[in-house]
């Protein structure tokens, strides 16, 4: 249930952004379309990256997993689990919204192409493992808890978002900067742990 509700909730909230942003763009005008931009328009660009969506399955994966299980395969089956839930609702939830405010007739079911609810299912069982995997020490949980931030910063490179260059550095900006300071956060955090177990099993007889 908590799976269905987040991802349901951020697929809402991505299609309500995207229709805001449409509000505030004159795509009519020459400048707005090679250099304007609004707040409502940045916040859209980014919720509806890959990364976010991929983000999501891992949040997910992480969030309905237990703190004291410790079997691999409990924790993958139901990260898997929430992750691929989390993206099937998420999913439906910008169908439901997309349709209501375009007024269109088509079914909401029908306003995704299948590819979104197959990419659901094969990439977010994966990436929700990978999320429930962030709470396990060591080599493992390290690189479970950098997946997203160098998933995201890597995007910037390979797929960066917006319509034009403003847009666009903007995005790159942002995501860099809450990349780079995840990842450091995170590694630094491992190390202190790392360095605190070190200790305390010194000092033990």
């Amino acid at each position: 249930m908590s799976a269905l509700a987040v991802g349901a909730g951020f697929g809402a909230a991505t299609s309500l952004v995207n229709a805001l942003s449409h509000t505030y763009a004159d795509l009519e005008s020459r400048a707005y379309t090679t250099s304007g931009w609004s707040i409502a328009e940045i916040m859209s660009v980014l919720l509806d990256s890959g990364w976010a969506w991929a983000g999501l399955a891992v949040a997910v994966g992480w969030l309905v997993t237990h703190a004291k299980e410790s079997r691999p395969t409990a924790l993958a089956r139901g990260g898997a689990a929430a992750g691929a839930l989390a993206l099937l609702a998420a999913t439906a939830a910008y169908s439901i919204v997309d349709t209501i405010h375009s007024g269109a007739q088509f079914p909401w079911y029908e306003s995704e192409p299948p590819v979104w609810w197959v990419a659901s299912v094969v990439f977010g069982a994966p990436l929700g493992a990978v999320g429930a995997c962030a709470k396990r020490p060591g080599a493992i949980g390290l690189l479970a808890r950098l997946t997203v931030p160098v998933g995201a910063a890597v995007q910037m490179v390979v797929l960066p978002p917006g319509r034009n260059e403003v847009v666009e550095t903007i995005g790159k900006t942002i995501v860099w900067a809450v990349a780079a300071a995840s990842i450091g956060f995170v590694v630094v955090r491992f190390l202190l742990e790392r360095r605190r177990r070190s200790l305390a099993g010194a000092d033990s007889p």
